[in-house]
């Protein structure tokens, strides 16, 4: 598996280059794959059917300059920005492998990161909890999530990518976010700042761990963003679509 460690200047960009790694690989099918990245400005993104009216505080989003951007994948919505690092996944589809469907991808990846993670903690009595899966693909301490994902599938290929907070500013979630439409049964209807904590890991920890978990290095650098789809990921019609 290659590894990209690459943040691009506009969360557009970065949400572009996700879908041109998936489209890459299936079209030329090509090497699995595993990037980092993160945004030096906040923005909210919403899942791919979401409709923002009923999921982002867009008066306050408006208020504060904050773009909301809408991603390819499924999901939830959630802000992203400073302190929180994302990872993409690009997966192979094996008809009788982990990958085979939704479901079965989910529990293969989300295993192999909370086994990777669980390291990182503080040691007892100082650790808060284990890490363990929650609702379908969260990863929590106890019963307070740090890391959300969700997967876009083609017929080879999958993209399977996520957040993982570590430093940001979890304030930011009350202002800009409603209450979900939908939320997992342990989140019993938590607030945004009680259900949702940071990581106490080092970014470059996190990266070390995940890299080592999927046997990924370092590699060449990644295909030529298409206008076209960086267009979409800027348009209206794309992220105002619902």
């Amino acid at each position: 598996m290659r590894l990209l460690d690459l943040s691009l200047p506009s969360p557009a960009e970065n949400l572009a280059l996700d879908e041109v790694l998936l489209e890459a690989a299936e079209l030329e099918q090509g090497e699995e794959a595993l990037r980092f990245w993160e945004s030096s400005t906040p923005f909210v993104v919403v899942g791919y059917a979401n409709r923002i009216a009923s999921e982002v505080n867009t008066a306050a989003c408006a208020t504060l300059g904050i773009p909301v951007l809408r991603r390819c994948s499924g999901g939830g919505t959630v802000v992203q920005g400073p302190g929180c690092l994302n990872y993409a996944l690009t997966l192979r589809i094996t008809a009788a492998g982990p990958t085979r469907n939704i479901t079965s991808t989910n529990r293969f990846v989300m295993a192999r990161h909370a086994a990777a993670l669980t390291p990182l903690l503080p040691r007892p009595p100082a650790s808060p909890g284990e890490i363990a899966v929650r609702g379908h693909t969260d990863l929590a301490i106890g019963a307070v999530k740090f890391s959300g994902n969700s997967q876009r599938r083609r017929k080879q290929f999958l993209l399977f990518h996520g957040t993982i907070l570590y430093a940001f500013d979890l304030r930011l979630l009350n202002r800009l976010l409603k209450f979900p439409s939908h939320q997992p049964a342990y989140r019993a209807s938590r607030p945004h700042d009680e259900f949702v904590t940071n990581l106490q890991a080092q970014p470059a920890e996190i990266k070390r761990a995940l890299a080592k978990a999927w046997g990924a290095i370092p590699a060449k650098p990644p295909p030529p963003m298409p206008a076209q789809l960086l267009e979409k990921y800027r348009s209206s019609a794309w992220n105002q679509r619902f």
